[in-house]
């Protein structure tokens, strides 16, 4: 645990990606194969459900340092952090004996959501007693499934390559799909012992950025495939020995939540994998991505629930043919190969070519673009003809060039802290738009403003807070921002009755009192134009 603890500060201290990638090799070179395997589950971004509940911890840890309960919460407000607010008020350990991070996770965070509170109580608190102060912080945002570092999951992918003498593109392929926090699956993953390859595996997904230069300046239109921006689930389609496979690019197995698209899988010939898109589909065009949330969460998919939100799989890339890697081909080999092999299934099942966008220059380009919102795409991909299929997201290669996004003026009346370097700062923001005098919330951003302007919005929130909501800050509605979002829909779970899509602060509308933001009847407006658009 001290060696993870360490590794935690050494990256929590630097920004720097060297910096980052050596403390990070330095830590799987040096620990134990079971602590190093849960280090990576953790680091990857996976996490253990959460175990115990904040009223409890709080409750717990005021005990433990012999404080009333609301001085503990002011010292929370003071901090920002829940983790290292607890942390820092109990008092210091007494002697204990080293525990490594595996006993921790295997034996103290597994178990604990399946106790009882005094149980549960027993644990944790035995555990501050042997811990110091920043192994607690660690632990309690293991324990609230909280845990977050700034590290992308490319850099520990290469440090973990690099201890392991392997090259990072195998290293990318190895971690994904199935794998346990275990000594055993740690040396099966950085051995070069044969064996190790997994039916069900998916590839390293391949990412696109977003453009952001003059098109002119990409060379000529003719060195490009361009297809529209499917607004889906990012999937790869496998069939490997006979069974299919289905991955969402969050390293989520969902085969099962799919049967539609696993028909798909059961037609192709076997070593076949496909990347592409899951789209909520009907009558050859998409439906909005709020039907297909319809099926994202369930485990069993009914007859009824696949006739009201039906799908098909839009297959734009070939990364595996009779069992051959080809991702190092050539995007416009791979695209024939696609064409191809698509031919041969069977009519009637729900899969699809996306289609490419044909344009004799970049003009033309742009206002087949500005068609996008109509078709219910998201915009354009650009991918170079004779680029291969990497890992990552690597600059130049492939691009999304996206719609307009959709705008409204609002007004800030709630702020919260944030987390990790911002848990001092109040970053996370709720909007309002006026409905008959009132302001109604209508979002939540927390991207967008510059340093600077987090600063200065921080300032503001902690002199015009007029009512405590716990962690939340009602402030005196004075500020309006632009906000972007890709799409707007009804909402039941929603007070303003409406849901935007991926909402972000534009700009900070100095030139705009809160009298001129928008009303909930001008977004309305907007969403049932958007709406219409889409169907």
């Amino acid at each position: 645990m001290r060696r993870f603890t360490q590794l935690f500060a050494e990256l929590d201290a630097t920004t720097r990606t060297s910096e980052k990638v050596r403390a990070l090799e330095a830590y799987f070179q040096a620990a134990d194969p079971a602590d190093a395997a849960w280090g990576l589950f953790f680091l990857m971004g996976r996490k253990l459900k959460r175990a115990v509940t904040t009223r409890l911890l709080r409750e717990w840890a005021a005990q433990e340092a012999r404080i009333p309960l609301w001085l503990l919460e002011e010292c929370y407000d003071a901090v920002g952090d829940l983790s290292e607010a607890l942390a820092l008020v109990l008092p210091e350990r007494g002697p204990g004996t080293e525990m490594s991070l595996s006993q921790l996770a295997s034996e103290r965070v597994a178990p604990l959501g399946r106790l009882g509170a005094e149980a549960q109580r027993e644990i944790v608190v035995g555990t501050w007693r042997e811990l110091d102060s920043l192994e607690r912080l660690v632990w309690h945002k293991l324990i609230l499934g909280e845990f977050r570092v700034g590290v992308a999951r490319t850099l520990v992918v290469r440090a973990l390559a690099a201890a392991s003498g392997m090259a990072a593109t195998e290293m990318a392929h190895r971690v994904m799909g199935p794998w346990e926090p275990s000594g055993p699956d740690f040396e099966r993953l950085t051995s070069f012992a044969a064996g190790h390859a997994n039916s069900g595996r998916p590839y390293p997904f391949f990412l696109a950025d977003q453009l952001d230069m003059p098109l002119e300046e990409l060379g000529t239109v003719e060195d490009w495939q361009v297809e529209w921006k499917w607004d889906g689930i990012r999937a790869q389609l496998i069939r490997r020995n006979g069974q299919v496979s289905l991955w969402s690019r969050g390293e989520e197995l969902i085969t099962d939540r799919f049967p539609d698209v696993v028909e798909i899988g059961r037609s192709l010939s076997d070593g076949v994998v496909l990347d592409g898109e899951i789209l909520a589909w009907r009558g050859g065009r998409p439906l909005s991505f709020a039907v297909l949330q319809k099926r994202i969460g369930r485990k069993t998919v009914s007859t009824k629930l696949r006739s009201e939100a039906p799908v098909a799989f839009m297959a734009y890339d070939l990364l595996e043919v009779a069992g051959d890697d080809i991702r190092f081909r050539d995007l416009s080999e791979r695209r024939a190969q696609l064409e191809e092999l698509v031919m041969l299934v069977p009519a009637g099942l729900p899969l699809c070519v996306s289609p490419l966008v044909a344009a004799d220059s970049w003009s033309e380009l742009g206002r087949l673009r500005a068609e996008a919102r109509a078709r219910a795409v998201e915009g354009l991909m650009l991918k170079r003809r004779n680029s291969s299929y990497g890992v990552g997201r690597p600059k130049g290669v492939w691009w999304k060039w996206k719609n307009q996004p959709y705008s409204i003026d609002a007004v800030l009346i709630y702020a919260q802290r944030g987390h990790g370097r911002r848990a001092s700062l109040y970053t996370d923001y709720t909007f309002g738009v006026w409905d008959q005098g009132t302001l109604v919330p209508i979002a939540k951003a927390y991207s967008g403003l510059t340093d600077e302007e987090i600063h200065e919005v921080d300032r503001f929130v902690r002199q015009h807070t007029i009512e405590k909501f716990g962690p939340l800050r009602a402030v005196e509605p004075r500020l309006v921002f632009e906000l972007h979002f890709e799409a707007i829909a009804v909402s039941k779970r929603h007070k303003a009755g409406l849901a935007m899509r991926f909402p972000r602060m534009a700009r900070w509308r100095h030139d705009k009192l809160p009298a001129d933001a928008d009303t909930l009847e001008s977004v309305r407006a907007l969403a049932l134009v958007a709406n219409q658009v889409a169907s």
